[in-house]
């Protein structure tokens, strides 16, 4: 009897079940999606849908990007679609979309794209796969915030992918480097969407209670943008401890503990239903206040009050704040 010597036809990826294909892709990195979408027409689509670019974004960036950085994007990918970078580059040889030398309230982007190139041609049809190796590359400046010392400021960031790290610019005057060599936990999205030049409203006052963890809005003068500064609720002076009411008052302490206790920085007084800038005793304007309810923020706080206290924290002498 003759024995079949027809072996049968080798399986294709293209001939696995949609969800056992999509599962794979799922896996792939960045680089293997990439090459897989080289093997034919199916599999390009397949590799740059947003859905797979999405999770790598979240996975990679997420603690550090938020709403606002889409946003932004949007807008370029919008802008690139109807033409504006082509003819941008007319006038622009460096080929840049936006500028760091706007001042409030003129300047109009949120973020800089320093090469528009990226997005020409098919490369503005892939929302998440441009928008990650624009990220990557380091070409696109995102507003985030930056910690430095115990404040917070708004930025414009951009990543070194030899590095590992970031290095950020910042308004103050005109725009400025914040530093390089950022390290990732000292990078995080903006907890709020209110502008740094604007106060932020704040809408639960009325449950802070002593030993809440909170930011609070600060500047010099009015021309310059808000800092975030780290603080906890105090208790009032008349509070006895045992039975406090202090979240009761009309009135609450917001401690900034890296002042001694005997100086008049460390305890300012202000009313819960005030939402609007008021003066600093000391000069400045404090402004909105954030509750920190996450503990990994707040644990970032800690470290940089320790590192920050230890040994000795700068600040004026004693005397010079009483």
């Amino acid at each position: 009897m003759e024995k079949n010597s027809k072996l049968d036809p080798p399986i294709s990826l293209l001939d696995l079940p949609k969800s056992t294909l999509d599962f794979i892709l799922k896996y792939l990195s960045p680089i293997d999606l990439c090459t897989m979408s080289m093997v034919c027409v199916f599999l390009k689509g397949k590799c740059q849908s947003d859905n797979l670019w999405e999770n790598h974004i979240k996975e990679k960036w997420g603690r550090v990007i938020g709403d606002v950085v889409y946003k932004e994007w949007e807008w370029h990918i919008g802008m690139a679609k109807d033409g504006v970078f082509l003819k941008n580059e007319q006038n622009n040889q460096s080929g840049s979309m936006g500028s760091f030398s706007g001042v409030w309230p003129n300047l109009y982007l949120g973020s800089y794209l320093e090469d528009c190139k990226v997005l020409n041609g098919q490369q503005s049809n892939n929302f998440m796969m441009s928008l990650y190796f624009s990220l990557e590359s380091g070409s696109f400046w995102f507003p985030a915030q930056v910690y430095k010392g115990l404040v917070i400021h708004d930025a414009l960031v951009n990543y070194d992918s030899q590095s590992n790290t970031f290095q950020a610019r910042y308004q103050n005057g005109g725009w400025s480097c914040l530093g390089r060599n950022i390290e990732w936990d000292m990078v995080r999205a903006p907890l709020v969407d209110t502008p740094p030049y604007l106060v932020h409203l704040s809408h639960f006052s009325d449950n802070l209670k002593p030993d809440d963890h909170i930011e609070i809005q600060w500047r010099s003068n009015t021309e310059c943008p808000y800092e975030w500064w780290y603080a906890i609720i105090g208790h009032l002076d008349s509070c006895n401890h045992k039975s406090c009411q202090c979240q009761y008052n009309d009135s609450f302490i917001v401690e900034f503990r890296q002042y001694p206790e005997v100086s008049n920085l460390r305890r300012i007084k202000f009313f819960r239903k005030t939402n609007k800038e008021e003066d600093d005793p000391t000069g400045g304007y404090y402004g909105g206040i954030i509750k920190l309810e996450n503990e990994h923020q707040i644990q970032i706080w800690k470290k940089l009050f320790q590192l920050q206290m230890t040994p000795v924290l700068y600040m004026p002498p004693v005397e010079e704040q009483v």
